[in-house]
């Protein structure tokens, strides 16, 4: 690889064997390196490609205080747990070596940083939360510094994230009230206390995940009086009511207005979230 700028003494920009600018990290990588020289292979740590026409300077920037060998122990750890699909994911690679590094220095500070969302992601997000564990033990098992249990929390919202490709946790945290809301909503209006582990509850909860990313990426279903939307509100006209309550709650919490046949869907997944709690509590 040929060297093309240097931003610092662990991090450059090169040009790789296809021809593509990519960003380098590895210790002394930079130090007294000057653009047009061969890149020391030896060097590196992690090749990152810029994607999405992300700016490389942008990335740079991301990566400039972080050291490289948090870099690569994120990196290392994602393939231990059998993650090593997110790893071609820059800004998810970027952001929880980011998160382990500020927990290490944390904890060299002395400082303890408690997680209020742990419920709630236990809850909403039992895949990704299972996942972060398993990454937890595979960091600490690479780290001379242990992390605590509690920091699973903060590594689970990252993999949250990761599916609504943006750059910092705030829609993830917008996300995860929003669904606490919007199942509050359904116990209140059908007079039920919801079994946030069930079945049901979990496909609903899935549900609203994919149309939170259709609202994000301005994907919302919308076919105009659809044969099945009509249907829908035929059928449940009380979780139609429901379900426009929620699509209320939505368009102000997230700024989205909620189309008809996205409106339909919800309603056809109160129904089913309500007709099994109601089934739950008569056989008990």
């Amino acid at each position: 690889m040929e060297l093309l700028r240097v931003f610092n003494n662990n991090l450059v920009l090169a040009m790789d064997e296809a021809g593509r600018e990519v960003i380098l990290t590895g210790r002394g990588l930079g130090f007294q390196a000057r653009p047009g020289q061969p890149v020391d292979p030896a060097r590196i740590v992690r090749v990152f490609v810029p994607t999405d026409g992300r700016d490389p300077d942008h990335l740079a920037h991301l990566l400039s205080g972080i050291p490289p060998e948090h870099i690569l122990l994120v990196g290392l750890s994602l393939a231990d747990v059998g993650l090593d699909k997110l790893t071609h994911n820059p800004a998810l690679v970027i952001a929880l070596a980011d998160h382990v590094s500020f927990a290490l220095r944390r904890i060299a500070l002395g400082m303890e940083l408690e997680y209020p969302l742990l419920a709630e992601v236990q809850n909403l997000y039992a895949e990704e939360y299972a996942e972060a564990k398993a990454l937890l033990a595979a960091i600490n098992s690479r780290s001379k510094v242990q992390l605590p249990g509690t920091e699973a929390v903060g590594l689970a919202l990252h993999l949250v994230n990761a599916g609504f490709a943006t750059g910092d946790l705030s829609y993830t945290y917008t996300m995860t009230g929003v669904i606490q809301q919007m199942v509050a909503v359904i116990e209140q209006t059908f007079s039920l206390g919801l079994d946030q582990g069930s079945v049901s509850v979990g496909r609903f909860i899935t549900h609203l995940r994919y149309l939170f990313v259709r609202i994000h990426q301005h994907k919302q279903l919308n076919q105009k009086h659809s044969t099945i939307g009509i249907a829908i509100r035929e059928a449940y006209p009380q979780e139609v009511e429901c379900a426009l309550r929620l699509a209320a709650l939505l368009e102000i919490r997230l700024g989205s207005t909620i189309t008809d046949d996205e409106i339909s869907y919800l309603a056809l997944h109160v129904a089913r979230v309500a007709a099994d709690q109601k089934w739950a509590e008569t056989t008990d």
